[in-house]
C-alpha cells in the first residue's frame, strides 16, 4: 500500500519558513534560538489574554453608582 503526501497546511507552511534559515540545532534549541523565542512571544500572549479577561470581569463586577 502506497503512502500519500498529506498536504501541508497553515501551521506546516509557517514552519517551514520559520526553520528555512536556521543552519543547525542551535539556531532552534539553543540559549537565543528560535523556541526560546516562540516560547517567550507564547507566554507573552497568554499573559496579555488574562490580563484582558480579568479586567472586563472585575469591569462587569464593579458596584453601580
Amino acid at each position: 500500500m502506497a503512502r500519500t503526501k498529506k498536504a501541508l497546511n497553515r501551521v506546516d507552511m509557517l514552519l517551514d519558513e520559520l526553520l528555512a534559515n536556521r543552519q543547525g540545532p542551535a539556531d532552534i534549541l539553543g540559549a537565543s534560538g528560535l523556541l526560546k523565542h516562540l516560547s517567550k512571544r507564547l507566554v507573552e500572549r497568554m499573559l496579555a489574554g488574562e490580563l484582558t479577561h480579568r479586567l472586563k470581569q472585575s469591569k462587569e463586577h464593579e458596584p453601580s453608582r
